[in-house]
């Protein structure tokens, strides 16, 4: 009876790795459908793009089936590049795949499966099941408001909350340290973004728990 019961407890567990490992390699053949086209890199190519960062760019979204333009950043809210965190889901899976390890400059073309993309449903004017092409260009990656080394750089006096002050301090230096610093209006476009999807309950500062809520570092 007890040889019954290890041998059923192994079976679960070897029908459990088994199924994980399933899981795994099916999540990786649909990264690896991702196909990206690099179609200009600057030959300084600093600082890449990774999870957590603040991407600023543009981007312009086609059907591949028949080349149609379905989005276009640069006709959108008034033409501004557009800001999001790279890999928390602010976007299509697909695209943060493929802009992650990009740097200032760098243009792709990246091709996304409906799995990774808008899937079985589509979402309008993108029909279901429809593999799409983005055309992304890279203006700006920044330590972005969910790196944990960057909370601690803005917080300047280590209260564990994000005055407006702060982060504009940390953005301007960041802007300043590449090269291309920026005018008054561009910042305050930031910090609205910034505080509008943070500063959930509206006290006018970033908290702590706010901050972090995506969990992938420790404060």
């Amino acid at each position: 009876m007890m040889w019954k019961l290890i041998s059923c407890t192994l079976c679960l567990f070897v029908s459990s790795q088994l199924s994980s490992r399933s899981v795994w390699a099916a999540a990786d053949e649909l990264e690896d459908q991702v196909k990206i086209e690099v179609l200009f890199k600057p030959e300084e190519c600093n600082p890449k793009s990774k999870k957590g960062d603040l991407i600023n760019l543009h981007y312009d979204g086609f059907l591949a089936k028949d080349g149609s333009q379905f989005y276009c950043s640069r006709s959108d809210k008034a033409g501004h590049p557009q800001w999001f965190v790279l890999g928390v889901g602010q976007a299509i899976k697909g695209l943060d795949i493929g802009i992650t390890d990009m740097c200032p400059g760098e243009k792709r073309k990246i091709t996304v499966p409906p799995a990774l993309a808008f899937g079985e449903k589509g979402k309008d004017p993108v029909p279901p099941n429809a593999t799409v092409i983005f055309e992304v260009e890279v203006y700006s990656v920044s330590r972005g408001p969910r790196s944990i080394e960057a909370f601690k750089q803005m917080d300047l006096d280590k209260d564990n909350k994000l005055t407006k002050a702060e982060v504009k301090e940390y953005l301007k230096l960041d802007y300043e340290k590449t090269g291309k610093p920026r005018d008054e209006p561009f910042y305050e476009k930031i910090l609205t973004d910034i505080f509008y999807k943070s500063d959930h309950d509206k006290d006018g500062l970033i908290s702590v728990k706010e901050y972090n809520i995506y969990e992938h570092d420790e404060l």
